[in-house]
């Protein structure tokens, strides 16, 4: 028979399943905690807070469903620690800010996670469900007051390369393509592993310069100099280096309509 993990109880809420794995792996590292539950939207996560007692949570801002606001809404007797969790650096600093516990920005940085997990720990020993709770309402009464910021598209990226970083610009950037848990990004003749989703990448680039194409990639704009029909009547985006790239139907009418233009 397995031995039951005991422990303070935590709930992962994010919509994207490789931030929950991450987030997981990081607490199981740590041996201090119990039951690990997650969900991926807002009405899983306020199931779960109705029927377990969660001692922690880690909570994005964005999910589907509403916001993290409507999960902390859920919350009435027994209040977890809460740690925000967020691609979006403006949501993350007001939350922190605001009497939160702590925060962690997208992509999630193990060392960042273990010291707000740490946090978390010592508010789940040292103060009560009321505390946690005035806690948590001055928090949303202050996010929801200054309401959410315009955020800014990242400029440029540190990416590993031979044993150290490079900085490399946004703007030399033409294309992010899927590989498993990781993303390769393609600037120039050069290309980047990345371990970060495609849907954190799309949040943080926004959408005035790149475009995404298929569950699997994302697009500079102004590096389609074609659209083309392909097989059964796919589109194909085909870029200036020569890359082609499919639509997915997801997102053709998209595409269409920010990219072709009527004749």
């Amino acid at each position: 028979m397995a031995r039951r993990v005991t422990g303070p109880c935590v709930l992962v809420v994010d919509d994207e399943p490789l931030a929950r794995r991450r987030a997981i792996r990081v607490l199981r590292q740590t041996q201090d905690f119990g039951d690990i539950h997650e969900a991926g939207d807002v009405a899983s996560a306020r199931r779960l807070l109705e029927t377990v007692a969660i001692d922690v949570m880690l909570l994005d801002i964005q999910i589907p469903g509403g916001t993290g606001f409507d999960v902390l809404d859920a919350i009435k007797g027994h209040a977890p620690a809460v740690v925000f969790v967020t691609a979006f650096d403006e949501w993350a600093l007001r939350a922190f800010e605001a009497n939160a516990i702590d925060y962690v920005t997208k992509p999630i940085d193990p060392g960042r996670l273990r010291a707000a997990l740490s946090r978390a720990l010592d508010a789940v020993q040292a103060r009560s469900d009321r505390d946690r709770i005035a806690e948590l309402t001055e928090t949303l009464r202050t996010l929801r007051r200054n309401g959410p910021a315009k955020t800014r598209a990242v400029a440029e990226f540190w990416l590993k390369s031979r044993g150290g970083y490079v900085r490399v610009p946004a703007s030399g950037i033409s294309r992010f393509q899927a590989d498993g848990d990781y993303v390769q990004i393609y600037a120039g003749s050069e290309s980047y592993m990345h371990q970060e989703s495609l849907t954190s990448l799309m949040g943080r680039l926004g959408d005035d310069e790149f475009i995404r194409v298929h569950r699997s990639a994302i697009v500079r704009k102004d590096a389609i100099v074609r659209i083309r029909q392909g097989a059964f009547s796919a589109l194909v985006a085909v870029l200036k280096d020569g890359v082609e790239v499919r639509v997915g139907r997801t997102y053709a009418p998209a595409v269409r309509a920010t990219l072709v233009r009527p004749s």
